[in-house]
């Protein structure tokens, strides 16, 4: 039979001990206790609001304008610098299978990203949906990754945009800056201050802090004219085509083979990162429900198409190997008598490069305003302006800390730094998919019945397995005495019926607990995998047979992972959208993620180590203490009579009479004098 204890007795079997109970053990215990508390507040999921329509944005943009701005976030300078780069050296013609690859692997973290902006319209991407399934610090981590992501992004973009203009004009801005001003060789930063990367910088800001709509407006212009020059280097590139650039005679088809296309796909992904900005933009939208999975979907399957087509008509104007990577579609078309395309070319480059400039500007003021509104950043963050609805303090000191990183920066070592926080935002996002499909829905949880102890999430379950629980009346809890059994309809995270004569004892678990142990043995065989496959036969030079078996032993413990999630029940259908193949679909893009995370060099997982351990010091020295969430721990109520039942079915009450606002250590004290 089961003990039934207080939330004040600290454990069953001190409880056990009758009136008589060490000092010495009483001293000790309430480190352990302080210590499951305190890993309780780091796991904290978010409480959302009953009505998330609700905020201080303006709910104004419709699928048109997440649609456009998805787009301008993923088609910017890559389109004209990446598929030159991608086909000369490292995939030929077939850079065009890369991109299919490539455009496969990010729909599934897309689908990740649209069932979450459909289902919590809330701003705040990868940090929001972390925070609400998985957990704070985890979150906060995120949001601490990707603002450095979209900084060093939007620096690198602008630093970009000053040098493609400064290419056209004979590089006339960058020798009267170091004619008048100097150069410098100090490592970390640029050569000479780039004053028009800063400046275009800033004027950028100042346009995103005059709204949603203006943004969303400007960023309409600059999409139609990079859309209109894509569709010309479309139509005159299948016009000035030659199908023999892809014959034998020039390389053939797939130069570099099957490990130049797969290495190819793998630089390709880079390309698709852009579409979480629709996700940010979530409590903007008119229609969130409909709109995000919808522009996210579009966005995605137009984004994929120009880099395709554009790849294709590239390598069959001119023959892959004499492609010039620093201006593959310029130098095109002069190749081939028409050298007043490439000013076409040029300002389809400067507008593309314009929208990724805004849609960085537009998120990354947003994400900073979700950690601050939940009091795990520096409060100033969460103002909104009253007249133009956007938190235009994140706007302008964000916007002027991008600006200040590209006058002085280099940022091409810090380039491949992005890769690595948009790839952990990806992983996490996939797994609080899973974690919140088999969670039990709040807001839509029907109220228990009297008398009855309501189910828990997987969060409050593990806390309840180490927390001694409170009662106030010995007859209403009396039939907890002994093995509970789930009855009548199942919930959310607890083992489907037909299983339950093979897999009984997982039905002892509470709902969900099974789900989200399965996840972590998940995330940690898919880590151990990809590891053994990058670096297995290099690095680590394994014997085939020790290579083939740590192979099977992680890919086992990876399919029995999905197969033990797969047992359990999901949440209902809803009227949002929902991904597909759960949890296939995210644990397959859990381990793209993870391979290409493996895949980057070792200094860019030094400066990520230095970056996540000055988040961390931001964390505890501001974040957990001032979290929301700290607010909504409400005390215990006060409790005058407690039952314990023994093994032996004997009972005793003992009458305390506990304040709310009593400490831990008053309440040993008291238990140990008694």
């Amino acid at each position: 039979m089961r003990k039934i204890v207080s939330r004040r007795r600290l454990s069953s079997s001190w409880e056990g001990q009758g009136a008589h109970r060490p000092a010495k053990m009483a001293s000790r215990l309430p480190r352990s206790v302080d210590l499951t508390h305190f890993c309780q507040k780091l796991n904290r999921v978010k409480t959302l609001e009953d009505d998330m329509m609700e905020t201080s944005f303006n709910r104004c943009l419709s699928t048109v304008d997440l649609t456009l701005l998805g787009l301008g976030g993923m088609v910017g300078s890559g389109l004209y610098v990446l598929t030159g780069t991608v086909a000369k050296e490292t995939a030929g013609p077939a850079i065009v299978v890369s991109f299919v690859i490539a455009g496969v692997a990010s729909l599934l973290a897309a689908l990740c990203y649209a069932e979450f902006g459909a289902r919590v319209p809330k701003t705040g991407s990868a940090y929001m949906f972390t925070y609400i399934s998985v957990g704070e610090i985890w979150a906060f981590l995120i949001g601490w990754n990707v603002i450095l992501e979209y900084m060093i992004g939007g620096a690198a973009v602008a630093r970009a945009w000053s040098g493609y203009l400064d290419a056209i004009f004979d590089h006339r801005i960058k020798n009267f800056t170091e004619t008048h001003l100097g150069s410098w060789q100090v490592p970390f930063l640029a050569h000479y201050p780039d004053f028009l990367a800063s400046g275009i910088l800033l004027l950028a800001t100042a346009f995103i802090s005059f709204g949603a709509r203006f943004s969303s407006w400007l960023n309409h212009v600059f999409s139609a004219v990079s859309m209109g020059v894509i569709l010309f280097i479309l139509v005159m590139g299948f016009v000035l085509a030659r199908p023999q650039n892809w014959s034998a005679s020039e390389g053939g088809f797939a130069p570099y083979g099957v490990s130049g296309v797969m290495a190819g796909s793998a630089t390709c992904f880079y390309a698709f990162v852009g579409f979480d900005v629709i996700a940010t933009s979530s409590e903007e939208a008119r229609n969130p429900q409909r709109a995000i999975p919808r522009a996210i979907a579009i966005s995605l399957s137009l984004a994929a198409g120009a880099y395709i087509l554009v790849s294709m008509v590239l390598t069959l104007m001119v023959p892959w190997h004499s492609l010039d990577p620093e201006s593959a579609l310029a130098d095109a078309f002069y190749r081939r008598g028409y050298s007043w395309a490439g000013f076409i070319v040029a300002v389809g480059s400067i507008c593309a490069m314009n929208t990724v400039l805004l849609s960085n500007l537009f998120s990354l003021p947003r994400i900073v305003y979700a950690m601050a509104e939940d009091g795990l950043f520096f409060q100033v963050f969460s103002r909104v302006h009253p007249r133009t609805q956007v938190p235009v303090v994140a706007i302008v000191v964000f916007g002027f800390l991008m600006a200040v990183l590209a006058l002085v920066f280099d940022l091409e070592a810090l380039v491949q730094f992005l890769s690595i926080g948009t790839l952990l935002a990806y992983t996490f996002v996939a797994a609080s998919v899973i974690v919140l499909r088999f969670q039990r829905a709040k807001v839509e949880a029907p109220e228990p019945p009297a008398g009855s102890e309501p189910a828990r999430t997987p969060t409050e379950s593990l806390a309840g397995a180490t927390e001694p629980k409170e009662y106030e009346s010995f007859s209403d809890k009396l039939h907890l005495v002994g093995k509970e059994k789930p009855r009548g309809q199942r919930e959310p995270g607890q083992l489907k019926a037909a299983f339950e004569p093979y897999l009984d004892f997982l039905s002892d678990f509470y709902p969900g607990e099974v789900v989200t142990v399965a996840v972590v043995v998940l995330m940690v065989s898919a880590l151990c995998l990809c590891a053994v496959l990058v670096f297995g036969q290099g690095p680590l030079h394994l014997p085939t047979w020790s290579f083939a078996l740590l192979l099977l032993l992680f890919s086992l413990a990876f399919v029995a992972s999905l197969l033990l999630i797969s047992v359990h029940e999901q949440q209902p259908g809803s009227r949002t959208f929902q991904l597909p193949l759960v949890p296939l679909t995210p644990a397959l893009s859990i381990f793209i993620n993870l391979y290409l995370m493996l895949k980057l060099n070792y200094m860019t997982w030094l400066r990520f180590s230095v970056w996540l351990v000055a988040g961390l010091l931001v964390y505890f020295g501001y974040g957990i203490r001032h979290s929301k969430e700290n607010l909504r721990d409400a005390p215990a109520p006060a409790v005058s009579a407690r039952y314990v039942v023994f093994p032996s079915g004997s009972l005793e009450e003992t009458v305390q009479t506990v304040q709310p606002s009593q400490g831990l250590e008053e309440a040993v004290e008291e238990e140990a004098k008694r």
